[in-house]
């Protein structure tokens, strides 16, 4: 009887588990799950928290329920991994043996890491929404704010979906008109980067949204400290932002657990083959999600389409064959812009974000780089393919390699 262990029970580690306890032989395997506790979240559901779109009941299930029969779910946190022993060891002493090891235990906001950022007004005027008990404090916050400067901020890159910074700035902006509260309100958007994204032709397009709504961009801004007292936000320059309601994104990091075991880079990230999430020192561990460091946004497509390339490749291994399927790097993903509207992206490792249409030339039905309430309309809608389709590992019609298809090549 063989084992493949499982860290983490989010997106990627409930795929793998439900696509592989259907086709690894019963006899044979063991698929064994480790989660801290029985909680799964529809984390794209926390940007919509605050503005009241999305309740956080929609957001929030019980994880057993989606785990495929046959799998084993195991309660606890990791305390270590040790590779060269196929062991994983749990706090409180129980041990775990494995032949294969997945780690997908993510990335998590860590505002202990920026001096000043956590205190007494930690979820009051400093705010966050990459937690369920952010998004929460978050919609407090802005049901009480009645004006003044609104910061939008982003520690350092990588983070979670990238784009959800830009989501917010955008949808803050239609909620103020509707509350009658824009006039009264400055929003800044303070970014590490020199632009609005990471990609030349998005940033551009990005950046022309946010110059519409009259939202100013701070770039090049590496911050150094909070100062609550004051309401500043402060860069290793000696640059200064000021804000009455500061909404930050702090910086991301993966679990603790995997430094403690000798296998992460200084973010606590795996480093992987970035076509197969194989772990580059131990051939029998592999890192998916955003636990790995992929070169790549870190968002739930990523997680599904890479879910994907490895099922494939991890029958090959354990049936003695080459692993002949390569992840792209391919991601999506929609841009909420308020109105009822949102822009959809699509990109990997070697293509950018590029404007045209999508799935299907000239059909669409979605615009790319484009508003269209058709995107709109697809990101409510995912809400619904990620609780019933994805999680289960039910297949999707999207594959997995990007296409250049309906794409406009500048």
């Amino acid at each position: 009887m063989q084992t493949l262990l499982i860290l983490g029970g989010g997106t990627a580690g409930t795929m793998i588990a439900n696509k592989l306890s259907s086709r690894l032989a019963r006899s044979d395997w063991r698929v064994i799950v480790v989660d801290k506790d029985d909680i799964h979240d529809y984390q794209p559901g926390y940007l919509f928290i605050p503005f009241g779109i999305n309740t956080p009941e929609q957001v929030r299930r019980s994880m057993h329920t989606f785990l495929a029969e046959g799998v084993e779910l195991v309660m606890g946190e990791v305390d270590v991994v040790e590779p060269d022993a196929k062991l994983v060891r749990l706090e409180g002493g129980r041990e775990i043996g494995y032949d294969y090891l997945v780690i997908a235990t993510g990335t998590t906001p860590r505002p202990d890491q920026t001096p000043g950022m956590l205190g007494d007004e930690w979820h009051k005027s400093v705010n966050e929404f990459y937690t369920f008990e952010g998004a929460l404090a978050l919609r407090d916050a802005l049901r009480r704010f009645e004006g003044g400067r609104l910061v939008m901020h982003i520690t350092e890159l990588p983070i979670k979906c990238p784009v959800a910074p830009l989501e917010f700035v955008m949808l803050a902006d239609d909620y103020l008109r509707e509350r009658g509260l824009r006039e009264r309100t400055e929003i800044v958007y303070v970014t590490p980067l020199d632009g609005a994204f990471t990609k030349p032709v998005a940033s551009r397009e990005l950046g022309h949204h946010l110059e519409q709504r009259h939202i100013q961009v701070e770039p090049d801004f590496m911050i150094e400290s909070v100062d609550q007292e004051r309401k500043v936000i402060v860069s290793y320059d000696e640059r200064e932002v000021a804000y009455d309601l500061l909404v930050t994104v702090p910086l991301n990091m993966g679990a603790d657990f995997v430094a403690r075991s000798g296998l992460g880079d200084e973010l606590n990230y795996v480093p992987v083959d970035k076509h197969t999430m194989r772990s580059t020192a131990y051939g029998t561990i592999f890192a998916l999600g955003d636990a790995g460091n992929l070169p790549t946004s870190k968002a739930g497509s990523v997680a599904h389409f890479s879910v994907e390339i490895f099922v494939e490749n991890f029958l090959q291994l354990v049936a003695g064959k080459p692993m002949t399927h390569s992840f792209d790097g391919h991601a999506n993903c929609f841009v909420e812009s308020g109105g009822g509207k949102a822009l959809l992206l699509d990109f990997n490792y070697d293509t950018e974000p590029l404007t045209g249409t999508f799935p299907l030339p000239k059909v669409g039905p979605m615009s790319l780089l484009k508003e269209s309430r058709a995107n709109h309309l697809g990101k409510l809608a995912f809400r619904h393919i990620y609780w019933n389709i994805l999680l289960p590992g039910r297949p999707m019609p999207l594959p997995a390699a990007m296409s250049m298809s309906g794409k406009n090549v500048e």
